[in-house]
């Protein structure tokens, strides 16, 4: 039960407060993935390649004990498919101790794990079959799960299926409206890029991928369930927080379910269910509107909305069911000025209280992300908790690291805003993020 004495709100026992990560976005070097490929092909539409990204591959140890030392109790990474089996049926056993010794690392900081097994990056073979289209994509799938069980067991409690399921299907349509394969080579005839404008909202997902997705997840839960039943499986789904315009309530449900609800539908048998919020979404009765100008907007030009959090797990509770628990998997936001994060988490934070008091079960907040990293395509978005030099690597936690694991030490987030800090004192801009929301 949480507890309304004191300033802020007193998190539930074992509530999980900590920082994600994925793979790719962090590590350096998956030379054997699709999107090192896509990255690195000629005339490619990837503005900056991922490169050495924040070399977490080997530099994992010092990420893990900033965050245990911030007083953070959980931490979210991924493992990467495409070391673990950089060509069909040829098993990575070093990248099997790799991350076998991460999640040991983790245990031994007092980090609860939470593992992903796919975050956007597939090994360019599984791709170049198709990817999640081919034939057989959830067996392929779920014998990577199985080989993952030797990484996640024991000490491993709750895996990420897959990440943002929904963002793959519009993805899927994206990379191949520009007229690449999924493993980085061109279609057209000629091999030149056709120059075509990746807008997520000029696509419609793809509905083969999407059952394809579903039919995955199941598989792989499956596997990973015969391992051991005590195993919390879920996947995480990114939340668009669908705002309709007056009169556009139908439009807005129409857009928004191949988008979003068919996801967390599939969900409704899992032991729980991500949520990855950061802005809102208003829809017309034509479909998804601009940012109106004069909005403040962030580093990749969304909306300043930090309520979209509380939004996105109300929506995701009422589609999914009482029987299911949430866990905030991702949340932040694309700043170069850490007061702004501050004051940005902590009206996200308040709005995650107010669903807390109104009796929705979450189990857990991980902010995204741990580390300025590579966000797919560009190293300029910086949602990190803990900056990270591009020459020397060196880490540097900024003052909203020292914040929220303050909080997350204190066992207590803010159920309104200005009520940021464990000892009751505002945190700063809390009020200028307000009044811009």
């Amino acid at each position: 039960m949480t507890s309304l004495t004191g300033p802020g709100l007193a998190l539930p026992e074992g509530f999980l407060m900590g920082a994600s990560t994925s793979a790719h976005q962090v590590e350096g070097n998956n030379v054997s993935s699709d999107w090192w490929a896509i990255e690195n092909r000629p005339g490619t539409f990837v503005a900056e390649r991922s490169g050495d990204a924040a070399d977490s591959f080997h530099r994992w140890p010092e990420d893990m004990d900033l965050l245990a030392g911030l007083g953070f109790n959980a931490y979210r990474f991924g493992i990467e498919w495409a070391r673990v089996e950089p060509e069909r049926g040829q098993i990575s056993r070093a990248a099997v101790a790799h991350y076998r010794a991460m999640v040991r690392g983790a245990l031994e900081r007092g980090l609860t794990p939470v593992v992903t097994l796919h975050h956007f990056t597939s090994p360019r073979w599984f791709s170049a079959l198709g990817g999640w289209a081919s034939p057989g994509s959830a067996d392929l799938f779920a014998s990577y799960a199985r080989v993952a069980t030797e990484i996640l067991l024991p000490g491993v409690r709750h895996v990420a299926t897959i990440n943002e399921p929904n963002m793959i299907a519009l993805m899927h349509s994206l990379i191949r409206g520009a007229g690449l394969a999924a493993d980085g080579a061109t279609t057209p005839a000629d091999g030149e890029h056709p120059g075509v404008t990746l807008d997520p909202g000029s696509v419609e997902p793809d509905a083969g991928v999407e059952q394809a997705l579903i039919r995955a997840h199941r598989a792989a839960t499956a596997v990973l369930k015969a391992a051991d039943p005590t195993l919390q499986v879920g996947w995480t789904v990114a939340n668009q927080a669908y705002q309709a315009e007056p009169g556009a309530a139908e439009a807005m449900a129409a857009y928004a379910r191949p988008r979003e609800d068919v996801y967390l539908e599939a969900a409704r048998e899992d032991d729980w269910i991500g949520v990855q919020a950061y802005t809102r979404h208003r829809i017309g009765t034509d479909g998804p509107l601009p940012v109106p100008e004069g909005v403040p907007t962030t580093l990749t030009g969304w909306e300043v909305y930090p309520e979209a959090l509380g939004e996105a797990v109300r929506h995701t509770a009422g589609v999914v069911g009482p029987g299911v628990p949430v866990l905030v998997t991702e949340n932040g936001i694309a700043t170069a000025d850490d007061e702004q994060r501050i004051a940005y988490t902590t009206v996200a934070l308040a709005s995650l209280a107010s669903a807390l008091r109104d009796g929705i079960d979450v189990r857990g907040y991980l902010h995204w992300s741990a580390l300025d990293n590579y966000e797919w395509g560009s190293y300029r978005p910086t949602f990190g908790l803990i900056a990270v030099d591009a020459e020397t690597f060196a880490r540097t936690p900024k003052p909203s690291a020292a914040w929220l694991g303050s909080l997350a030490r204190a066992g207590r987030i803010p159920d309104a805003p200005g009520s940021g800090d464990p000892d009751g004192r505002p945190a700063a801009g809390a009020a200028r993020v307000r009044a811009a929301g």
